[in-house]
């Protein structure tokens, strides 16, 4: 089985620093022209089945990677993103609703973050994304196949982190870029990541939002 787990394109929120979690916000045009332009560069890789997020900015992303292509799709509630309950819909840097040390633990240190009021933990993440890869792996059907999954910037590193041995690392040096993919090969049930992060696109395009990466929400 071969995995790859793609981050969605850029939404409105995401340029202003808004944290999105479940809330349903679609992609802006930049995060549309990105992932037409990673569709160009992945229209050569086979995928066998495509599962995504629920929410509209992942269906969409992965709908434009593979258009033109007839390829079983579905989604899956436990690719959703993480949900930041009261906050969401707020900036992450506003001292008056969200505390000055969630924005430091959540990148610096997510396994020791504060729970968002009425949302979830890394934890509860890294629990739902676990029991999705397990249900992979336990499907006859996906053994051998390559599947495109398109989710989120928390949800995805909560994934991966069923590839290394390390689970408080949720970061891996960097929150995902937009669009960005990693692969993950899947052999008698143990997951090798070969590719982290990989942009299947023009530089360009990505320079005109490489200044806003750095946030998920």
């Amino acid at each position: 089985m071969k995995l790859y787990i793609i981050r969605h394109g850029e939404t409105e929120w995401n340029t202003v620093k808004r944290m999105q979690g479940q809330t349903d916000i679609p992609l802006n045009e930049n995060g549309i022209n990105l992932a037409k332009e990673v569709g160009k560069y992945m229209k050569d890789i086979h995928f066998d089945y495509i599962i995504s997020s629920p929410l509209e900015r992942a269906i969409t992303t992965a709908k434009l990677i593979t258009e033109g292509r007839n390829i079983p799709f579905k989604t899956d509630y436990r690719l959703i993103e993480m949900s930041f309950g009261k906050w969401e819909g707020c900036r992450i840097t506003d001292p008056n609703v969200v505390p000055p040390e969630f924005d430091k633990k959540f990148h610096e240190d997510p396994s020791n973050c504060m729970t968002p009021p009425g949302g979830e933990s890394f934890d509860d993440v890294l629990k739902r994304t676990k029991e999705f890869y397990d249900e992979l792996c336990a499907t006859p059907e996906y053994k051998d196949a390559s599947i495109l999954i398109s989710t989120h910037g928390a949800a995805g590193r909560c994934l991966l982190a069923n590839f290394y041995e390390d689970k408080k690392d949720i970061w891996r040096g960097q929150i995902p870029p937009n669009c960005s993919v990693c692969i993950v090969e899947v052999k008698d049930g143990i997951g090798k990541v070969i590719e982290k992060d990989k942009m299947f696109n023009h530089a360009k395009l990505i320079n005109n939002i490489v200044g806003r990466l750095k946030y998920i929400y």
